[in-house]
């Protein structure tokens, strides 16, 4: 017995394992050489306290649960919490503990896994980066989807315009037929595509001075036929501010789709009129667009009014995209934007662009 005894001893303190033994009262009875050299105190430093005093405060809780447990005879196998060194240093120790029966105390082993934390962490993070990157190119991909659709619906208005029966030359009749089944074919394709296409934005994008004038110019020509064929007026104003620092892209695609939506969603048997001004506000330049649309209840669509594949109208052409890419380009360099709407009062967006100062 006493040679066992021995064994046992030489065992316990040149093991490379951490050891220990801890009573019901939450204190360290024994703890060998290695535990020791690890957390860097002294066996009696460590018998001294509570074991808790050395564990994170993040993970007490969890960590005195699982002892509770222990002490009604549930085995414990792989259970990770996180204890402090003497120098301060975070420890991530990984456990195997099991109860001694009619003495009160429980044998625990310990194996240090901070290169398995650091790895895990590594690998969480490049999940991240991966995960960002992958919803960027989905943003990417719906945004060019989506701002296509405009002057594809600008051609369809085109081709609408024509006068067929002038046209007297066959060849050109099935030209522009021809023409006009492609560009039909075009704009299923990219309603399909639209439907699967979901979730974020989030580039790098370039941010330069930009004329509110130029960048409208620009973005009206797009729908040139449909403002055309809606009898919209646009009244602007940027003299107070007649310029941003944004990214062009983005602006282009806010009028567009803002414009597009204030004649999409007209009153009946009244001619839109969009008015655009830009000014200042508590030194906050604004934009804003107001219609005298159809409107909408601001109490029952403001929660998700910005959102992906939202619709708050009965219109076929609406994909729930337009106010969503909106959104996101002004929120993604820093600014806000703001909806005031009633029924059948029409519609004002109000963007914050982010202080320029």
């Amino acid at each position: 017995m006493q040679d066992t005894e021995l064994d046992f001893e030489e065992f316990f303190n040149l093991s490379p394992e951490l050891l220990c033994v801890v009573g019901f009262d939450g204190h360290f009875k024994r703890v060998n050489t290695a535990f020791q050299n690890v957390l860097g105190y002294t066996e009696e430093e460590l018998e001294k306290k509570p074991l808790s005093d050395f564990i994170h405060e993040n993970d007490r809780e969890s960590t005195h649960k699982i002892r509770e447990n222990l002490k009604n005879g549930t085995p414990l196998n792989n259970f990770e919490n996180r204890y402090l060194s003497k120098s301060g240093e975070v420890l991530w120790l990984s456990w195997t503990s099991k109860l001694v029966p009619g003495k009160k105390l429980i044998y625990g082993l310990a194996r240090l896994v901070n290169p398995k934390k650091e790895m895990e962490a590594k690998r969480n993070e490049l999940i991240k980066e991966l995960t960002n990157t992958n919803e960027k190119l989905k943003q990417l991909t719906i945004t060019i989807s989506h701002d296509l659709r405009s002057p594809v619906n600008n051609l369809l208005a085109g081709f609408d315009l024509l006068d067929n029966e002038r046209i007297k030359d066959t060849e050109t009749v099935e030209l522009v037929d021809l023409l006009r089944k492609s560009t039909l074919g075009l704009k299923t394709r990219l309603d399909d595509f639209l439907t699967s296409l979901k979730k974020e934005e989030l580039l790098v994008v370039k941010v330069e001075p930009l004329l509110f004038e130029n960048i409208l110019t620009q973005s009206t020509n797009d729908i040139k036929s449909l403002i055309k064929n809606s009898n919209a007026k646009i009244i602007t104003d940027f003299n107070e501010v007649p310029t941003i620092q944004f990214n062009k892209s983005y602006l282009e695609s806010i009028f567009l789709n803002l414009i597009s939506n204030s004649i999409k969603y007209t009153t009946p048997d009244v001619e839109p009129v969009i008015e655009i001004r830009s000014y200042l506000k508590a030194g906050i330049t604004k934009l804003s667009i107001k219609d005298n649309g159809i409107g909408f209840d601001m109490n029952k669509v403001k929660q998700k009014i910005f959102g992906f594949d939202q619709k708050f109208h009965d219109n076929e052409e609406s994909q729930g995209i337009g106010l969503y890419l909106v959104h996101k380009h002004v929120t993604a360099l820093g600014g806000d934007i703001e909806v005031r709407s009633k029924p059948n009062k029409g519609t004002e967006f109000i963007v914050s662009f982010k202080n320029q100062l």
